[in-house]
């Protein structure tokens, strides 16, 4: 059975999750506190590596709730008070720890996907900061997501 559309998810979550965890793998314990963000609040890059834990996590609830026909995120849903209250729950993870829940998080996301027909990614519902789109944009968007971050982590030259 062909599925290129679920097969081509599947290689971004993949690829992505490689490159990321190879980065993070490499820091020194002095750039694990480099600051990326200071507004709304300060993040570092272990706050940073925290936030990628919840959101693929939080992420792929929302999948699993529109491929079974729901509506995903909650209109109004406020993804800055989402992060405050995550950052504030994993605060005393260690960055080795997020290492592995992260790599742990994306293998669960994998496995789902890849228990998807190229249909399912036809459905629609509301993704926290993109509206109402498709599985597969909502899908595609946690690869963007840590992308769009890491993109903000190389231009620092951590």
């Amino acid at each position: 059975m062909s599925r290129p559309r679920v097969d081509a998810v599947l290689g971004r979550q993949e690829k992505g999750i490689g490159k990321t965890l190879q980065f993070f793998a490499g820091l020194s314990s002095e750039q694990w506190q480099q600051v990326v963000y200071a507004d709304p609040y300060l993040w570092t890059v272990r706050d940073l590596l925290a936030h990628f834990v919840s959101s693929e996590g939080a992420l792929l609830e929302l999948a699993q709730d529109v491929a079974t026909g729901g509506e995903g995120a909650p209109e109004g849903f406020s993804y800055d008070s989402f992060n405050a209250r995550e950052q504030e729950r994993l605060r005393d993870c260690s960055a080795q720890d997020l290492l592995a829940d992260l790599a742990a998080a994306r293998q669960v996301t994998v496995e789902w996907v890849r228990t998807l027909a190229e249909a399912d990614l036809d459905r629609v519902g509301r993704h926290p900061a993109l509206g109402m789109v498709s599985l597969e944009t909502m899908l595609t968007a946690i690869y963007g997501h840590q992308l769009l971050h890491m993109r903000d982590l190389m231009r620092l030259a951590v």
